[in-house]
């Protein structure tokens, strides 16, 4: 019995000193993915991971999804180098398997800059990309510079005439990028160790997905004002001014992207959205009613319109915009009589959307509990230009009423059909829609919008959907023109996809996320009778 308590207390001495030893070498991955998220700028719009092993590449092998997105110089480019630098039997010993993350940065070019970010394993030595290059049969060459910070190094790609920089940062991390001046930046980059611009994923939901994305909505702004000759473009114009991440994993279809996750706010500062994270999802019917002629639009929705009303109110005291809704409400009541805040906000429904055609049209339409009360409030505050059609007699009420999104609308055209309240800039577009709405000339009643409405959550409380063919003159007057050749000359490229939709439904004060890019089908059938 004693030699039996003695072999077991050395077996267990044994295991606690293996565990503690294992314990103490493993890094595990998400820490891991810490490290290395943490050495990429903080000006990265978007980080795209996946893991470097052959399955991946496999996958996408023959696949236009990447092509069209990243543009196929940009991919061929990346997918050169792979093969050249990464692939060779010595660098397959250090990275095959690593986690590869390739953030978008903004630059002071016409072009949006990519760096690639990894690790190696242990025991690998930055003089082993001499012995690398070596192996690539003079298809790479190699040279070196040095500075306060450490070693730069340049491998000129001789097959597509690229340098690709190189640089060796902590924990045997290392950036790359064929931007000389990206690299510059990424090299005086210091971040601040208790500072995460990206929350990774967990690692259980990670080492699940296939691919995953990262958005810092904070830099939207940034890029747009790179990619558009006009700063103030109303497109995605929300979500540029939410402060929060996201952190989205990849679900595969041959014909879309669809990324799903958490979009998690910063609880220290705030905007229009985060109104709508403290609903209840709700099921989206106002999109039915959009034109066929739809470019994009951003949908709103409530469950519980008092609350939204009153979380508004506590935004325009944040904002400091309250003394003047005050007295523009108390102007309407003196002279109509009328508390028209209160009134209508016990007949506003449960949404409400700003929509964009390709024309340029720009409406809203709020669904209403009941139009035919309403009618007589917003005639009180109008003047009519015929039985259908009137003019609000006061600027910024739909901005007071319902939001930042409304704030074009500054004097609108109004009409009531059915339960829902449409505005415009002019009679006019009243007109157009009216037409619209009566011979049902929906984008819901074509075909390509019903196979890419299928992949689409049902619920949700703020939604953003773009048409790229409607929205293809508006993007050739807004965006710059090498961005906007790109859109209309790279084959297979931006203008193969139908559309993309960006969906946020509320849970527990954040927002769950889906994101959608479908390619257009073969069948381009019209409005269907």
């Amino acid at each position: 019995m004693k030699r039996l308590i003695v072999t077991t207390l050395i077996l267990l001495a044994a295991t606690v000193s293996i565990t503690v030893l294992y314990f103490k070498n493993l890094s595990p991955p998400g820490v891991r993915n810490n490290q290395v998220m943490h050495s990429i700028p903080d000006n990265a719009v978007a980080v795209f991971e996946y893991n470097n092993e052959k399955g991946f590449y496999d996958i996408f092998k023959g696949n236009t999804l990447l092509k069209a997105v990243i543009g196929e110089e940009k991919l061929t480019d990346l997918d050169t180098l792979r093969k050249l630098l990464l692939s060779s039997s010595l660098s397959d010993l250090f990275f095959s398997g690593q986690n590869v993350f390739i953030s978008i940065h903004p630059t002071d070019a016409d072009d949006v800059g990519l760096l690639v970010t990894t690790t190696a394993t242990k025991g690998f030595e930055p003089n082993a990309f001499t012995q690398i290059v070596a192996q690539s049969q003079g298809e790479l060459s190699l040279s070196t510079t040095h500075n306060a910070i450490g070693t730069v190094y340049d491998i000129l790609v001789k097959a597509i005439n690229k340098h690709f920089y190189i640089v060796k940062k902590e924990d045997n991390i290392f950036e790359g990028s064929f931007s000389k001046a990206l690299i510059d930046q990424t090299i005086l980059y210091k971040n601040d160790k208790g500072k995460n611009i990206f929350v990774p994923l967990p690692d259980q939901q990670n080492s699940n997905s296939l691919a995953n994305l990262y958005l810092n909505y904070g830099e939207l702004s940034p890029l747009f004002e790179q990619l558009f000759k006009n700063k103030n473009t109303d497109i995605f114009k929300s979500f540029r001014l939410l402060p929060a991440v996201a952190a989205l994993s990849l679900n595969f279809k041959n014909d879309a992207l669809m990324f799903n996750g958490l979009t998690t706010l910063n609880s220290h500062t705030y905007s229009y959205l985060n109104l709508f994270a403290n609903q209840q999802p709700v099921v989206n019917h106002l999109k039915d009613i959009l034109p066929a002629t739809t470019a994009y639009s951003i949908n709103f929705a409530i469950s519980d319109p008092q609350k939204f009303a009153a979380d508004l109110a506590e935004w325009h005291t944040k904002a400091g915009i309250n003394k003047e809704k005050d007295q523009l409400f108390s102007k309407i009541k003196q002279e109509t009589g009328m508390f028209l805040k209160t009134e209508f906000e016990h007949l506003l429904s449960n949404e409400f959307a700003v929509v964009t055609t390709r024309y340029q049209e720009k409406f809203a339409i709020v669904s209403v509990k009941d139009g035919s009360k309403l009618l007589p409030l917003i005639t009180n505050i109008s003047t009519m230009t015929n039985d259908n059609i009137g003019q609000f007699n006061y600027e910024k009420v739909p901005f007071f009423l319902l939001g930042d999104a409304f704030s074009v609308f500054r004097k609108p055209y109004f009409m009531i059909i059915d339960n829902y309240l449409v505005l415009a800039a002019t009679a006019s577009e009243l007109k157009s829609y009216t037409d619209t709405y009566i011979n049902r000339k929906f984008i819901s009643k074509t075909d390509q919008y019903n196979q890419f409405d299928g992949l689409l959550a049902e619920r949700s409380n703020v939604a953003f959907f773009i048409n790229f063919k409607n929205s293809q003159q508006i993007l050739k007057r807004d965006l710059k023109n090498p961005f906007y050749d790109a859109f209309e000359d790279n084959q297979p490229g931006w203008r193969n996809f139908y559309g993309a939709s960006y969906q946020f439904t509320a849970s527990d004060r954040n927002f769950y996320t889906n994101f959608c890019m479908r390619l257009n089908s073969v069948d381009t059938t019209g409005v269907k009778k």
